[in-house]
């Protein structure tokens, strides 16, 4: 549906999004996870053809978004992060405006303003001005407006950014509804909302695809954190954990500074409940002390900080350089 090549974009010296490419097929729901800044608004932009890139290419069913932009945006629905809602309008009269500026004919605007309505659950308040809503039913207005001409592919920048609980719980429901028909582009920095509806994920850091996996990749593995005394080395250690079952290479990951002369190490695992015991009776058997040992299990969170760490090991390796 989606095929992302070489893509770039530069605001003079600062390069906000870099060589990224990507390929998303119809009916999935992805997920585009970063901290603020790292370039996930920019490619949603680029996307729907609202910014031009500076270097690549986009297609949306073989259409290119530059020289197709027309053609593209009447396969696409976009709500952004600040939804474009006009308080003093009634609901009924945005979207059948909205329906007019889609080029949808008059003989089916009413039909498709109310199926988008039925949709979005706002049937009780279209005859309400849109700034008296909750934030809430805003945030449906706003996806509303971007699902009423069907489009193929819905574009939705953190959809659930600044409600409640329930509301959240509400716009999670609704997303999983609406990829019935459409492959879903949603971006947000909140991993759980990545978790609660995506099946996979694309994690951007500093304008760079660094990851693009199924949302089951980043659920099948964790580490466990071991504290063992100084004198145990990488080497050491990597012989103790490749022969106990779903432990994988161990990594250094710095001083224990609750503990004089430990060092923590990092040990990924893979499977519903991590060796410990195997673990800890391994290195006993070595004689090493150790301090402490703790295993979580696994998510999206501890993966994102896990490429966060890498990340910035490499970027002080290449300042060192």
């Amino acid at each position: 549906m989606i095929k992302v090549t070489d893509l770039s974009k530069s605001y003079g010296a600062v390069q906000a999004v870099r060589d990224v490419n990507l390929e998303i097929r119809k009916g999935e729901i992805v997920g585009l996870l970063g901290r603020n800044g790292a370039g996930k608004t920019t490619i949603m932009k680029m996307l729907t053809g609202y910014l031009e890139p500076s270097a690549g290419r986009i297609e949306l069913a073989g259409l290119d978004v530059v020289t197709d932009r027309t053609a593209v945006q009447r396969r696409l629905g976009y709500m952004p992060e600040n939804a474009p809602l006009y308080p003093e309008m009634l609901v009924q009269e945005y979207l059948m405006m909205v329906a007019a500026l889609r080029d949808i004919p008059l003989e089916k605007q009413r039909e498709m303003v109310l199926e988008a309505v039925k949709a979005t659950g706002i049937e009780n308040y279209l005859t309400r001005p849109i700034g008296t809503l909750s934030k809430g039913y805003r945030q449906r207005v706003g996806i509303c407006q971007a699902i009423v001409h069907k489009p193929e592919v819905l574009i939705l920048d953190e959809p659930t950014n600044g409600l409640d609980p329930v509301q959240i719980v509400e716009i999670r429901h609704l997303i999983k509804s609406l990829a019935k028909t459409a492959t879903v582009i949603l971006s947000t920095h909140i991993l759980q909302e990545i978790e609660a509806v995506c099946d996979r994920v694309l994690i951007l850091i500093d304008g760079a695809l660094v990851k693009d996996a199924p949302l089951s990749e980043f659920l099948t593995s964790s580490h466990v954190t071991i504290s063992l005394e100084e004198k145990a080395t990488a080497a050491e250690l990597a012989t103790v954990t490749s022969a106990i079952d779903g432990l994988g290479t161990p990594e250094a990951v710095g001083n224990d500074s609750q503990n004089s002369g430990y060092r923590l190490w990092s040990i990924p695992f893979k499977g519903d409940k991590a060796p410990v015991a195997d673990l800890v009776r391994a290195v006993t058997a070595k004689g090493w002390n150790t301090a402490q040992v703790t295993a979580a299990p696994p998510s999206l969170e501890k993966a994102f900080a896990s490429l966060m760490t890498e990340h910035g090991r490499r970027t002080d390796k290449e300042k060192a350089a």
